[in-house]
């Protein structure tokens, strides 16, 4: 009798290949598990990285998705906090150590054993299983996790734009949170307009902060003042940096693509820090004067811990945050993928309906 079972997935055999329909196993649950039927799963533009093995890490066949929203199905023994019939979902973590100090402080991203992300994953910890060995992701019709890596989504929360939440919200919040613009009253400020930006802009817009969007295009900044910015800084034009200037107490900079940090830090109060969100391969250069002139910190932060992700969810859902969204198939990804090829700062997050792509 195995302790496996089989379920449908949407994948790439190889970097160049389409997308298609595969056969994946993944563990029943056990005494602590959940296992939810999959409803929608949000694409990021880490999928795209990934599928197309950027990296050089890949494991093929891969099966993207780590914004997973659905509805449970059958529970462990163990399982207190869900029940069957329960709207839930996972961001990018499926498993850690769950024994460290950072597991137990409810950083479990933090874990110090590694964290083990949804998909193209090596399973290390023994809370999960695949047929590989590999973790798969959210495009599949099903999914098993230990309930300590669930969020729970409310009833009222519509669950076709909740998957986003567990990866560009709590990209957002977690930050904005440890930097105390939780309680209001600060000068924040987003660099970059895309799906992180945005949804930087209406949290800290929401907790009570006068909101500045950054952005190197014009044309954000209806869209960007539309969603709750109070001002907006073209950050090539030099006349409009200089509006900005030490007027900010926490920039959150969302930007994936190479540029000088160095850049922003004029638009920093004194004890102002900047936070880097976005990967870059590139390094920054920093000179220290100004660092030390104005007291300013540069740090960095990533998603967020299963307890935080839950309050962000739970926040977004009192203060009706959503992102914008547009639902497509599993026939639609590989044209999908190719807009996110050449643009990694959409306005629009893109989900997949799974219940549609069967």
């Amino acid at each position: 009798m195995t302790d496996l079972y089989d379920t449908v997935a949407w994948g790439k055999s190889s970097k160049d290949s389409k997308f298609s329909q595969l056969k994946i196993q993944r563990n029943l649950p056990g005494a602590d598990d959940v296992t939810f039927d999959l409803k929608y799963c949000g694409i990021c533009h880490t999928d795209v990285h990934i599928a197309n093995n950027d990296w050089g890490t890949t494991t093929f066949p891969v099966v993207p998705g780590h914004e997973l929203a659905g509805v449970v199905s059958a529970i462990g023994t163990n399982v207190t906090k869900f029940k069957v019939g329960d709207q839930v979902g996972v961001g990018c973590i499926v498993d850690s150590c769950l024994k460290c100090r950072n597991c137990n402080d409810g950083v479990e991203h933090i874990c110090s054993g590694k964290m083990t992300m949804t998909y193209d994953s090596k399973i290390s910890h023994g809370h999960i299983k695949t047929n590989s060995g590999i973790t798969y992701g959210g495009f599949s019709t099903s999914q098993t996790v230990n309930e300590r890596f669930l969020i729970k989504i409310p009833a009222e929360y519509p669950l076709e734009s909740a998957g986003p939440l567990f990866c560009s919200a709590i990209t957002m919040y977690s930050p904005l949170c440890h930097w105390k613009a939780a309680s209001g009253g600060l000068n924040v400020g987003v660099i970059g307009i895309g799906g992180l930006g945005q949804m930087g802009i209406m949290l800290a817009k929401a907790m009570g902060n006068k909101v500045t969007a950054i952005s190197t295009s014009p044309a954000k900044q209806q869209d960007a003042m539309e969603i709750g910015a109070d001002n907006f800084i073209v950050s090539t034009d030099e006349a409009s940096m200089l509006s900005g200037a030490d007027t900010l107490d926490l920039i959150l900079n969302t930007v994936s693509a190479n540029h000088q940090i160095e850049h922003y830090l004029p638009l920093l109060r004194r004890d102002g820090s900047i936070v880097q969100l976005g990967l870059v391969g590139k390094k920054h250069e920093i000179a220290q004067i100004p660092l030390m002139r104005k007291r300013i910190q540069i740090s960095g932060s990533m998603i967020g811990g299963i307890p935080e992700t839950q309050d962000c969810m739970d926040f977004c859902a009192k203060h009706k945050i959503f992102s914008k969204i547009k639902l497509v198939k599993a026939s639609e990804l590989d044209h999908v993928f190719s807009i996110l090829e050449q643009k990694n700062d959409q306005v629009v997050r893109y989900v997949l309906d799974i219940e549609a792509s069967k």
